[in-house]
């Protein structure tokens, strides 16, 4: 060894401030190299054996592993601080607790991204709308994170955890008024879980919620309905088990949706066909067996009465509208839209100030809501068009066309000439 390597070393050895901006340099740079070959050796080694094979979008779904390497340089400063020579026993405990608790957040964090990736992977799962865990999840993050900070405030002031835990039990009351959203939303989750309320999917409907549409999303706090007009609502996860809603799943498994809807005839187009309108109506392909049948039906009674059955009223008659509420029942069970195998019927309902409603009550083969309202469409212009044919008329109310046609209709008063 040279004199001059030999005057730099008694330097060195001498100046003590030296000796500790060396040491920590030597500390970071230990620090920064322990960092770089987990993340740029180990990490990409480990992406390109397990991740690459099993994962398609390995990067994001093992980003947790990323972020645990962070707890490497950390080791490395916790531990290698107390070698630092000439740094006060109180910078010495103030780092160390600072990189304890540094590695205790990216350990939380870490776990939380695991949670995550677990979650992500569980939703690739057929059966994973039908029981979504993302609610246990959160659950679990909620704990993590809790413990975290309890481990994270341990480090920093340099006390046991116990110590904290201890003084938790008189805050439990405290706390659960913080957390009764929490507690509330997990009893929620557990019993939407278990008893199937709602899947990610479903067609839920609350109009006091104004919300209408499909749910995308169940949380552990909210569940997220988006609604036909594209908009989203967000629903405290509780309230679906204490306020009503409706569920369209049945309906969309089924294969069939209702259709029920009435026409309102006027009540004065009532009447009785004559034998010229029964033959005209015989033309209808849908109507000969029914016309057959109810007139043979309606000759037998009336050969019964004898004598009373000259008189046209103690005779049974064939009406339009009865006519007509046959020829759509034969309709719809011909038709290709509708659900054979549901009930299908054509009824009255109670007459009111609106006319005589005669609901149509049914199902149609598919439930997408385009094709429902297209086949629903097409069976009412059909009844709407092919109604003047059995006599019968819908009932409206008067509009202004009609009170203009009653005015010009009108005979006009005779003006007075004068002399």
């Amino acid at each position: 060894m040279d004199s001059s390597t030999q005057t730099l070393l008694d330097s060195v050895t001498q100046d003590s401030h030296l000796q500790l901006v060396l040491a920590l340099s030597a500390l970071l740079v230990l620090a920064w190299l322990a960092n770089f070959i987990v993340k740029q050796i180990l990490l990409k080694g480990i992406f390109r054996l397990l991740g690459q094979r099993a994962l398609p979008d390995a990067a994001t779904q093992l980003a947790f592993v990323a972020r645990l390497a962070n707890v490497v340089p950390a080791l490395v400063i916790s531990t290698g601080v107390n070698l630092v020579p000439g740094l006060p026993e109180t910078l010495i405990t103030i780092v160390a607790n600072v990189a304890n608790a540094f590695i205790v957040l990216t350990i939380a964090l870490a776990l939380s991204g695991f949670l995550t990736m677990v979650n992500g992977l569980y939703e690739r799962r057929p059966d994973a709308k039908s029981k979504p865990i993302k609610g246990y999840i959160q659950v679990v993050k909620i704990l993590i994170y809790a413990l975290a900070l309890i481990l994270i405030i341990a480090a920093l002031f340099d006390r046991s955890p116990l110590i904290l835990l201890s003084g938790l039990g008189a805050m439990a009351a405290v706390l659960m008024l913080i957390f009764q959203d929490t507690i509330l939303s997990l009893v929620a989750s557990v019993q939407i879980s278990s008893n199937d309320v709602i899947r990610v999917g479903d067609w839920v409907e609350m109009p006091q919620l104004n919300a209408d549409g499909d749910v995308i999303d169940i949380a552990l706090h909210t569940v997220k309905v988006q609604n036909w007009d594209r908009t989203i609502t967000t629903i405290p996860t509780r309230r679906f088990m204490t306020d009503p809603f409706k569920n369209w799943r049945g309906m969309q498994e089924s294969g069939g949706r209702r259709i029920k809807r009435s026409l309102m005839l006027d009540q004065q187009s009532v009447s009785f066909l004559n034998t010229e309108q029964i033959q005209r109506l015989s033309r209808f392909r849908l109507l000969q067996a029914y016309l057959t049948e109810k007139q043979h039906e309606i000759d037998d009674w009336n050969k019964s009465l004898a004598e009373q059955g000259k008189e046209p009223v103690n005779t049974r008659r064939i009406t339009n509208l009865g006519t007509f509420r046959a020829y759509v029942q034969h309709y719809l069970k011909n038709h290709a839209g509708i659900h054979q195998n549901m009930i299908c019927m054509v009824r009255q309902l109670a007459p009111g100030a609106d006319g005589l409603p005669l609901e149509i009550y049914c199902f149609t083969n598919t439930t997408a809501w385009v094709s429902y309202e297209n086949i629903q469409s097409d069976i009412f212009d059909h009844l709407l068009a092919i109604l003047p044919e059995f006599g019968l008329r819908v009932y409206q109310h008067p509009s202004g066309m009609d009170v203009r046609a009653l005015q010009l209709a009108a005979p006009q008063p005779i003006a007075n000439s004068g002399n």
